[in-house]
């Protein structure tokens, strides 16, 4: 088991099902999901056409990294529709995304907690705003070599990660909670 896990089940669901007057312990707020999503539009200029884009070697390092981050294979999300303002053609490989759940979403949590946000420079602590009013907090890094599993001298070009956590609670304040007691270091 998660060592963030365990810690949920058996610390923080018993404080949030009191804090927040819950009879039940399913009712109490939890983890559903973690994604993380990269946006590599870059790519599209560095290739020169869409249909190279995923051989760029930018693409290919991002897509490497975002599998050591996450411990999965990342899908490759391309563009809807044709946009002649950004050189960008229908079918072109523009982004990557993860959907982390159960074992590995706690870890990923534990490790972004533990050891890749205290390892951003100048950090005084995450934006407490950054939750969209159902209780689901997104943030954004602006490079993702501050993991630990990523090799700096590997990084050649500096790309940012975005991560978003969902919760079950319903408002921003029992996500807030939630989170604050797994440990994300919220500006205050």
């Amino acid at each position: 088991m998660a060592r963030m896990l365990e810690r949920y089940s058996k610390e923080i669901a018993a404080t949030l099902k009191q804090e927040l007057g819950r009879d039940n312990v399913m009712a109490v707020p939890k983890l559903d999901k973690i994604v993380l999503s990269m946006g590599l539009g870059k790519c599209i200029a560095d290739a020169g056409g869409g249909s190279k884009t995923r051989e760029t070697k930018r693409f290919q390092e991002a897509e490497a990294a975002m599998t050591t981050i996450a411990g999965q294979k990342p899908l490759v999300c391309k563009s809807k529709k044709a946009v002649a303002n950004f050189k960008l053609r229908d079918g072109w490989a523009i982004g990557l995304k993860v959907t982390l759940r159960g074992r590995r979403m706690y870890e990923f949590l534990d490790r972004l907690v533990a050891l890749a946000v205290p390892r951003i420079r100048d950090f005084r602590g995450l934006d407490p705003n950054g939750f969209d009013g159902r209780g689901n907090y997104g943030m954004g890094l602006a490079e993702y070599g501050v993991f630990p599993e990523i090799h700096p001298d590997k990084i050649t070009f500096q790309q940012g990660l975005n991560i978003t956590i969902c919760t079950t609670a319903g408002n921003d304040a029992g996500a807030r909670r939630l989170l604050t007691l797994l440990g994300m270091p919220f500006r205050s």
